[in-house]
């Protein structure tokens, strides 16, 4: 495996592995060995932050715990939990709408829909895991 310690060399591995369906590089101290439960190893993963438009979410509207929103791919998902201050920034907008039929992510997830005009900036993953994180709340 190529190793380096240095930043502006590890950079391009990662942009230029992502579309070869690498999944990111482990960044860790040169010579530290695997040791279960030890955060030493880091993931670094592919990612694309985008907005996106909210279109449904779990839980109860004045607190929502996930949103659904559609990646621009089309595909529909579940995002991470959401910390109490997107919860409070998101609640507004979703209970001012009133909650809708219910609907179904791309992977079969269970989600309230919503005609609230929301959109969310999200870090949404790129791996066969894509993992979609919530990191500011646009109200329009």
């Amino acid at each position: 495996m190529p190793a380096t310690d240095d930043y502006d060399t590890a950079v391009p591995w990662i942009e230029d592995l992502e579309p070869q369906g690498i999944e990111g590089v482990v960044a860790k101290p040169g010579r530290s060995t695997y040791r279960v439960g030890d955060r030493i190893w880091q993931k670094v993963r592919h990612t694309e932050v985008v907005d996106v438009a909210v279109i449904g979410y779990t839980g109860a509207s004045a607190r929502p715990r996930n949103l659904a929103v559609r990646l621009p791919n089309g595909r529909t998902a579940l995002s991470q939990r959401l910390s109490a201050v997107l919860a409070n920034a998101a609640a507004p907008a979703l209970i001012a709408a009133g909650p809708g039929p219910r609907g179904h992510t791309t992977a079969g997830d269970r989600y309230t829909s919503t005609t609230a005009e929301l959109e969310v900036e999200v870090a949404s993953g790129t791996t066969r895991h894509a993992v979609v994180t919530v990191l500011r709340v646009r109200i329009p």
